[in-house]
């Protein structure tokens, strides 16, 4: 393609460009991926309108969209690229000499039963690696990683699947379940649906309008549970159950440890689907090697018998 042999004699960094920007169809999210500025891309963007003498990207309803010859030049320029890859990509990674900073959405439940091991493997394998940890919305962490805010979101994401999420990759770490944790003083277990529906209830959310599978389950079978006490953090929630008549329905692995003399760990007193625990990252990171390292990383801490109790997804 006379085109194509243009720009690798003048400037190969075009090509990634282009790739970027067709992927991407967002100039800024484009010189984010590619480390530049948004001006250079812009700048990038008119060379290769001159080159092709086409717009290749306007602007649409949803971003930019691909002219029909941008979406012919999609297939061999990623052929291309994958060959230059190739050719030049580093033959070893040593996470021991990598210097860099990972920025992670991680709820507070994910934060206690990763983290620490995490870091205590990244302080032993990795120790020029630092973190940025975070505890975003649902909804939040997953725009902030399209926007490109941060590098990984950990924890339980139901819309993944949703288009406006296609860019997304994820990885199930391990499936979970709900329980509930009472005071003994104020409970016999088994607990009943009635009981369960009669008292009231303490909520974790980190934002007001994350949704809640416990509240849309009862919604679907014609229930409604009072959300007494709504709080961001789980750190707390044990102990405002302690000495109360309040119930808190969270993930197991997050109860089952508090069961004790004064807390009973118990069953949901309605059926409820288990639920994955993901990592989850944008598409532009697939190729970055110490990228696919963190989330090894994670995804053999999650499988381990020393994070949570876990077992492997």
């Amino acid at each position: 393609m006379h085109e194509m042999n243009n720009i690798a004699a003048s400037d190969l960094n075009l090509l990634m460009v282009l790739e970027a920007l067709l992927e991407e169809r967002h100039v800024s999210r484009a010189a984010l991926r590619l480390n530049r500025s948004q001006p250079a891309v812009s700048h990038a963007l008119a060379r290769l309108r001159d080159i092709f003498n086409d717009p290749l990207l306007v602007r649409g309803d949803e971003g930019l969209q691909p002219t029909a010859r941008a979406l012919y030049l999609q297939e061999p320029l990623a052929e291309a690229l994958a060959l230059v890859r190739s050719m030049m990509e580093q033959p070893g990674f040593n996470p021991s000499q990598t210097e860099r900073l990972f920025r992670l959405s991680i709820s507070d439940y994910g934060a206690a039963i990763l983290l620490p091991a995490l870091v205590s493997r990244l302080r032993r394998d990795a120790p020029l690696v630092d973190l940025s940890v975070v505890s975003y919305g649902r909804d939040r962490a997953l725009a902030a990683l399209t926007d490109g805010e941060i590098d990984l979101a950990v924890g339980v994401y139901p819309t993944l699947k949703q288009q406006a999420h296609r860019d997304l990759r994820s990885l199930s770490l391990f499936k979970e379940t709900f329980a509930c944790l009472i005071d003994a003083g104020y409970s016999q277990t088994p607990i009943d649906l009635a009981a369960y529906l009669s008292r009231p209830h303490v909520q974790i959310s980190v934002a007001l309008q994350d949704n809640s599978e416990i509240d849309g389950m009862l919604a679907r079978l014609g229930h409604k549970r009072r959300i007494a006490i709504q709080i961001p953090h789980w750190s707390i929630a044990p102990d405002l159950v302690r000495g109360t008549d309040l119930i808190l329905t969270a993930a197991r692995r997050s109860l089952a440890h508090l069961a004790n003399n004064e807390l009973i760990c118990c069953e949901v007193p309605f059926a409820m689907p288990t639920f994955p625990f993901v990592q989850t990252w944008h598409r532009r990171r697939d190729r970055d090697q110490a990228h696919r390292w963190l989330r090894q990383q994670i995804a053999e801490l999650a499988s381990s018998k020393d994070v949570g109790g876990g077992q492997p997804a």
